[in-house]
């Protein structure tokens, strides 16, 4: 599973913050459009998500939370202030906020932004639910290898980010390789990509989204009969195949835009769509913009 997810890895990070907390502080973040990670460098606490129920957290654990959740980190002496910030915090160099008044420190937390992707398109959190809490202390190369991160990006120097995402790619590793044997953690891609026939699926909708694909199409991939593979691919995903496909068509259709000069017509073409107006529309539902505006933002 973790192997086949690797060989087709790509990681990228925004410059990370560190969150300082005082004793008795609480310090509330925004729910950024994409996941968010915290990695706790000292001390322990708890981790509040939308529900309010308060999770256990300490040093050289890993934190993602899913996009558009509002969370909270909290020390684990009883809180007495708080701190909120309107906007998700990050670098560079290296950008520090500090929830207190000038007590002692009692929690430190690297802060940033991440997109993790399996064949450039799929994000490997897309679909997570909850906040995902690891526990990596019992690593050796952990603690080390997330300063070696901010030391890069203290310094940025040429090939800073392509060395950042190198390390975190490290990272990600060693949290995957937890999550893998750790039956309390559920990442819907993940246990795709550990069945052959769910992942022979999402390769070939990765890898020939012009084709026309129809639900009939993906149960004879998966060799499962259609009423089999609808379900089980919705009970993976909480979505329908076509609702999937459509999905990492428009991620697709936007890496085309950023990532090159391709006119808008050979864009809605590679990702399946024969009429440049119905790509248009399905593309703005999808991003909130048009093709133009989005290349251009």
């Amino acid at each position: 599973m973790i192997d086949r997810f690797l060989s087709n890895m790509s990681v990228d990070i925004a410059p990370f913050a560190l969150c300082m907390l005082d004793s008795g502080w609480r310090l509330t973040l925004p729910g950024p459009p994409v996941s968010m990670l915290h990695f706790i460098v000292q001390g322990d606490g708890w981790v509040i998500g939308p529900d309010q129920q308060r999770k256990r957290i300490g040093a050289n654990w890993m934190i993602v939370v899913p996009n558009g959740m509002v969370h909270s980190l909290e020390t684990a002496s009883a809180i007495v202030d708080e701190l909120t910030i309107p906007c998700t915090p990050d670098g560079p160099p290296i950008h520090r906020i500090v929830a207190g008044d000038g007590g002692p420190v009692d929690m430190v937390v690297g802060c940033g932004t991440l997109s993790v992707r399996y064949g450039e398109t799929i994000g490997l959190f897309d679909h997570l639910q909850d906040l995902l809490i690891v526990d990596l202390s019992s690593v050796p190369e952990v603690p080390q290898l997330f300063q070696s991160m901010l030391t890069e990006q203290s310094q940025m120097q040429m090939g800073t980010p392509v060395l950042q995402g190198a390390i975190m790619t490290q990272l990600m590793v060693h949290m995957l390789r937890q999550v893998a044997v750790d039956s309390d953690y559920h990442l819907p891609w993940l246990s795709a990509l550990d069945d052959d026939r769910l992942g022979r699926v999402i390769d070939q909708m990765i890898a020939k989204p012009s084709v026309h694909h129809t639900v009939e199409s993906l149960a004879e991939t998966a060799n499962m009969s259609r009423s089999t593979f609808a379900k089980h691919f919705h009970d993976t995903f909480n979505r329908s195949p076509i609702s999937m496909l459509n999905h990492l068509r428009m991620e697709q259709a936007a890496r085309l835009l950023k990532t090159g000069r391709m006119p808008v017509d050979q864009v809605a073409s590679r990702v399946g769509f024969s009429s440049r107006s119905h790509f248009s529309q399905a593309f703005k539902k999808h991003t909130g913009s048009t093709p133009a505006d989005f290349r251009q933002a």
